[in-house]
């Protein structure tokens, strides 16, 4: 049996349609009817029976087609392993992560990416805020996902995989708990907890700003270097802080009250790589990663997706 009867004879059983079948083969109608012809005479029965309203398998094709598609299965993951072999997708791929839900994400990407990529081996490590890129420049990571903004001469930033509203996390006995929901001018007369360490000017402005949008200041409280310290010290009463909204039932803490903001400060989330880090190991899993945040069950629209801090 030649590999194109294979492929039309499985696809027309699929789609029992020869328009369908030649348009996804990129054949004619003519010439899908030709190869199944010819492989009905090598068989020496019928596959198909055709009328003018419709296709339709007969016994032997029906049992033709169970057969022959595990070995299509094998067929394609052996060209697939061969694929990737041929372009250097072997090896190990470390990724970086910097929140458990980014985690959540990575860890369906790559349970696809190791099926399809099987002599590639995937690690995946957390990186601190306090030092988002240092992983990335000295090579412990190929690529990482973790906010934005990244505004950095030598990484790349790809598409946002997710986001999410943001919420300020205050102490449960605090004034503003009793809110439905604060604005960043409150941020004004509270002492913002932020994250220090090598984080980036350009992101801590954004993620923890220093001025309302009217223009005040905002008073910066200590700069933790994990910002799982900061939900303990909110409860403590050290200040307040900003987090996602959705982040809350991955890292809510007795005695803290996590609030709506009311003005648009969308949390993103992205993958990013060094500018001359694009390997073919890491330009296939960035595809195999983008598939899955835009599968079904896997959160929100890319515009609103789940994402942590």
């Amino acid at each position: 049996m030649e590999r194109q009867e294979l492929e039309a004879f499985l696809a027309l059983a699929e789609e029992l349609h020869f328009g369908r079948t030649a348009s996804r083969l990129g054949l004619s109608a003519g010439r899908v009817s030709q190869v199944i012809q010819t492989l009905e005479r090598r068989v020496g029965v019928p596959l198909f029976e055709r009328t003018s309203r419709r296709v339709i398998l007969t016994p032997v094709g029906e049992r033709l087609r169970d057969d022959l598609l595990p070995a299509r299965r094998i067929i394609d993951g052996a060209l697939a392993r061969a694929v990737a072999a041929g372009r250097g997708i072997t090896g190990t791929l470390r990724i970086g992560y910097s929140s458990s839900m980014a985690a959540n994400l990575l860890l369906k990407a790559i349970e696809t990416f190791r099926t399809t990529y099987p002599d590639c081996d995937v690690t995946i490590q957390e990186i601190q805020l306090s030092d988002p890129y240092g992983p990335l420049r000295s090579e412990q990571v190929h690529l990482q996902v973790t906010e934005l903004p990244v505004d950095e001469p030598d990484l790349v930033a790809g598409p946002v995989l997710y986001s999410s509203e943001r919420a300020l996390m205050v102490p449960s006995a605090h004034p503003l708990a009793r809110r439905e929901a604060v604005s960043l001018e409150d941020l004004a007369h509270e002492t913002l907890l932020t994250i220090g360490g090598a984080a980036p000017q350009h992101w801590l402005d954004y993620n923890f700003p220093r001025r309302t949008p009217s223009g005040h200041p905002i008073p910066q409280g200590h700069a933790a270097i994990s910002w799982q310290e900061i939900p303990f010290l909110v409860a403590a009463g050290k200040g307040v802080s900003l987090a996602c909204t959705d982040a809350e039932p991955h890292y809510s803490t007795p005695g803290v009250t996590w609030l709506p903001i009311q003005e648009p400060l969308p949390c993103r989330f992205a993958p990013i790589w060094p500018k001359h880090g694009t390997t073919s190991r890491v330009r296939a899993f960035l595809e195999t990663l983008h598939l899955t945040a835009r599968r079904p069950g896997t959160g929100k629209d890319p515009r609103s997706r789940t994402c942590p801090v």
